[in-house]
């Protein structure tokens, strides 16, 4: 995601505008990473989060994700979609 023309759909309007940015700059962060480097990462990203007080309800998690996948190949949306398991697994164990 090399742009910012995600946070801008209108699906995402009523999330907050900081919580966006964050994500933008975790996005940007994250982009060079393999599949294998990216779930330790989010998962250290996401503790961070909470460390700053930014919380993300499931709504608005399942519109920021739908967002994400607009314009992927198959490939890349099952990567989004096995990432978005793995870390409902983890969330759901903790």
């Amino acid at each position: 995601m090399g742009n910012e023309n995600w946070m801008n759909n209108p699906n995402l309007k009523h999330i907050d505008k900081k919580k966006l940015q964050a994500l933008w700059t975790l996005t940007n962060q994250g982009a060079g990473k393999s599949q294998n480097d990216l779930l330790p990462f989010l998962m250290a990203a996401i503790s961070q989060s909470k460390k700053d007080g930014l919380s993300f309800s499931s709504d608005e998690v399942d519109a920021i994700i739908e967002v994400m996948k607009i314009g992927k190949s198959p490939e890349e949306i099952q990567k989004i979609d096995h990432i978005r398991t793995m870390m409902n697994m983890m969330k759901t164990s903790h």
